[in-house]
């Protein structure tokens, strides 16, 4: 997987979104949108565990992408015409990356907590993070993160269902494809159009395998309305905010931002789930705030110097 285009910060400003919803949301700053794109999709994860005995993993999934799409679709009205073939092949593997992730993600929590296969997933974006990373400072705070990765994990996971921890990490595979395209689509279609035209791509490859899990039960009103809330809150405001924070971070940063997940899973797990932290838990949360710390502020020196703009 090429992460060229994660290498190092553009040098030409970014595109300033159009209405007032995005800029209210712009001014909180691309370290602020990732925050909030983070605590929204895993209290949203959260509660689409409740969701799961209604539906099945596969079936909450469908009603998610399904519902964030015709939310996105019908808010940012894409062109359909007028694209390359590039373009739309970018946005086709965003999507697939999309729907994938999710699936994979979804089969874990129904298999592991949510604390355990976030921590799992977030391996992902460690390794492209490292990969991407053209300074070695950056691989110290990715060494940091994932000590704190391991000791949100209890120190192991032999206690873990291996095929959750399999799917868990699969997740975080696409995870780290789901950086990479979310920031070339945002380089390639104006505000959130690509966004949603990915998201449609993914509800279609989903739809079939959802039906063949869940049936009928999809178009039960409550369980619809449950899935619209986890749509909301797991897909159209955390994917917006990180397609608008992409567009002046860097996607190596942006990877080691998202080790602070685990800690808002395990979080939104005890708050919803009852899942209590435990005291390794509370220092794995330290550890990987301190590496975001670390991360951006290495960020903040780094955008100082004038750097090669990446490749579109």
């Amino acid at each position: 997987m090429s992460t060229r285009s994660a290498t190092a910060p553009s040098t030409q400003a970014a595109p300033s979104p159009s209405g007032g919803a995005p800029r209210r949301l712009g001014s909180l700053g691309p370290v602020g949108l990732v925050l909030a794109g983070g605590v929204s999709v895993q209290f949203g994860g959260a509660l689409a565990v409740t969701l799961m005995p209604r539906a099945g993993a596969l079936g909450v999934v469908t009603l998610r992408l399904i519902a964030a799409a015709v939310v996105l679709l019908l808010v940012c009205r894409p062109k359909f015409r007028g694209h390359s073939r590039t373009d739309w092949g970018t946005v086709i593997v965003f999507g697939i990356a999309m729907g994938a992730m999710n699936g994979l993600f979804y089969e874990a929590v129904a298999r592991i907590p949510l604390g355990p296969a976030v921590t799992l997933e977030v391996l992902g974006p460690l390794a492209l993070s490292v990969l991407a990373s053209r300074r070695a400072v950056n691989a110290i705070w990715a060494c940091l993160a994932l000590a704190g990765v391991f000791l949100l994990g209890g120190g192991g996971f032999s206690d873990l269902d291996p095929i959750g921890v399999a799917f868990a990490l699969g997740a975080g595979a696409m995870w780290a494809a789901y950086i990479v395209f979310s920031a070339r689509t945002g380089r390639r279609f104006p505000q959130a159009d690509g966004l949603a035209l990915a998201m449609a791509v993914a509800a279609l490859l989903f739809l079939p395998i959802g039906i063949a899990e869940a049936g009928g039960r999809l178009l039960d009103p409550t369980t619809v309305a449950l899935g619209s809330a986890v749509a909301l809150l797991s897909s159209v405001l955390p994917y917006t905010l990180e397609l608008l924070a992409l567009r002046r971070l860097p996607a190596s940063t942006f990877a080691i931002l998202m080790s602070l997940e685990p800690a808002i899973a395990a979080t939104a797990g005890f708050l919803i789930l009852g899942q209590a932290l435990s005291a390794a838990q509370a220092a794995a949360i330290a550890l990987v705030i301190a590496a975001s710390i670390g991360a951006v502020r290495t960020q903040v020196g780094r955008s100082k110097v004038p750097v090669r703009a990446p490749e579109a």
